[in-house]
């Protein structure tokens, strides 16, 4: 066996690999680099799913970032059960093939009960109070308090929302570091989600991109010194390009207006009623499962979606993934916008009517994927003041929101989500021995570089 480690650095394509990235540059230049088109949808969860799986979300069924669970009749985002994703992980096939074979997953999505040996994911803690408690998932269990001890706390407001930065992924390549010192794991599956926070806050190419590309640059090549310096064969790898965007589309306002969508009063605040509702729309960057409940208007809505503007394509879910797990979760249409735009889940028509957790970081309760949740309202005179009374409240024992999160869906500069992308903006991977046509196949990449 060959130890490996497979570093997931989010957002980086071709294009960004230059100036401001040198060690990245050189390690390609030296490893070899390839590009491939993305997964479909191109999201983290899909994506992810199909590096380690082999196979597409017909099969796996992790048909986006969230879909509407029909038994339920409830919107799930960003769920963490491994039993989510069918079939057969590299993990398992590497552990059959090579005794005392081991494997960390760090960091990676649906990380929670997986068969891995080690696990680290971010998982806060809900009190029945209502707080939010940040706080980490390991497997085993007692790696949690032992990473925290030798690392501090896991820096959870820097790996999503306004304060989304590079200190997450510091954090994450920190404990790479302590987890291959300790346990030497045969192969190393490491998340670093820097690039996919500013690359959709301000779009590629503008300006506060380069030092953040130089940041994760540095991340990302003192984990491989550390790494190789062990004997350990280290790959890159991305799962999409980030594209430029400049427009919104608001499928569900779009189904209101057509009277399809069902909305329910909660003390004057607007809720969307998925199950109650004859069509809406999961929003997942730039694409978006259609749920058509009133399954006579499956024409009619295909054809309002062909004749919306920014949108490039719509496809039936069962043409692309034929029968099973992917078609049950996924919707009876995908619609897939044009390059330049993406979706949001926006339903109300009047933003006094919101429901309150808009305007929160809240990336379970929203019916969708809402990335304006990367910004500060700058309608706020002093968001500062009022993040420290919120905190202030919470240190007393009260509750409250942190509603600091704008409506304002054109703050949005980058997006993804396509699978046919421009070459520059595909994902890569690097140090591969074998060829890569397709996410898919950066499973047989991981089997034969440990020794399948």
């Amino acid at each position: 066996m060959q130890r490996v480690a497979v570093i997931n650095v989010v957002g980086l394509s071709p294009s960004l690999l230059g100036t401001e990235t040198p060690r990245l540059t050189a390690f390609a230049q030296k490893q070899g680099m390839q590009s491939f088109p993305p997964a479909f949808p191109a999201v983290t969860c899909t994506a992810q799913s199909s590096m380690l799986t082999g196979s597409d979300p017909g099969k796996h069924g992790i048909v986006a970032n969230g879909w509407y669970d029909r038994e339920s009749a409830e919107v799930r985002f960003w769920k963490q059960s491994n039993h989510l994703v069918r079939g057969e992980k590299v993990w398992e096939q590497l552990r059959a093939q090579h005794p005392g074979f081991t494997c960390a997953k760090l960091f990676w999505w649906y990380n929670m009960y997986s068969s891995a040996d080690i696990a680290m994911t971010p998982r806060p803690m809900y009190p029945a109070d209502g707080r939010k408690v940040f706080d980490i998932h390991t497997q085993p269990m007692d790696l949690r308090e032992k990473v925290k001890a030798d690392l501090g706390e896991f820096p959870f407001p820097s790996f999503w929302g306004p304060g989304a930065g590079i200190a997450c992924s510091e954090w994450i390549a920190a404990a790479a570091k302590w987890t291959e010192d300790r346990e030497k794991p045969t192969l190393s599956l490491v998340y670093l989600p820097h690039l996919d926070y500013c690359l959709q806050k301000f779009g590629p190419g503008a300006p506060e991109i380069a030092p953040e590309l130089a940041a994760i640059d540095r991340v990302a090549g003192e984990l491989i010194d550390h790494l190789e310096s062990r004997g350990v064969k280290v790959m890159i790898v991305s799962e999409y390009g980030i594209s430029k965007v400049t427009r919104a589309i608001h499928l569900n306002r779009i189904f209101r207006k057509q009277g399809w969508i069902q909305l329910k009063d909660e003390l004057g605040l607007e809720t969307l009623d998925a199950g109650g509702s004859k069509v809406f729309a999961v929003a997942d960057h730039q694409m978006a499962h259609v749920y058509v409940n009133d399954r006579a208007l499956l024409p009619a809505v295909r054809k309002l979606l062909e004749d919306t503007p920014g949108i490039d394509e719509v496809r039936a879910t069962e043409e692309i993934w034929g029968r099973g797990i992917g078609v049950e979760r996924g919707g009876d249409l995908i619609a897939i916008s044009e390059p330049d735009a993406w979706f949001t889940y926006y339903y109300w028509e009047d933003d006094a009517k919101a429901p309150d957790f808009a305007r929160c970081v809240d990336i379970h309760r929203k019916p969708g994927y809402d990335p304006v949740e990367l910004f500060i309202d700058p309608k706020i005179a002093n968001p500062k003041l009022k993040i420290a009374k919120f905190l202030l409240k919470k240190k007393l024992g009260f509750r409250g929101l942190l509603d600091v999160i704008p409506l304002d869906a054109g703050l949005v500069k980058g997006s993804h989500g396509r699978d046919k992308v421009e070459p520059g903006e595909q994902p890569l991977i690097i140090g591969s021995p074998v060829p890569v046509t397709r996410a898919e196949g950066v499973f047989d990449a991981i089997v034969k570089a440990v020794g399948g």
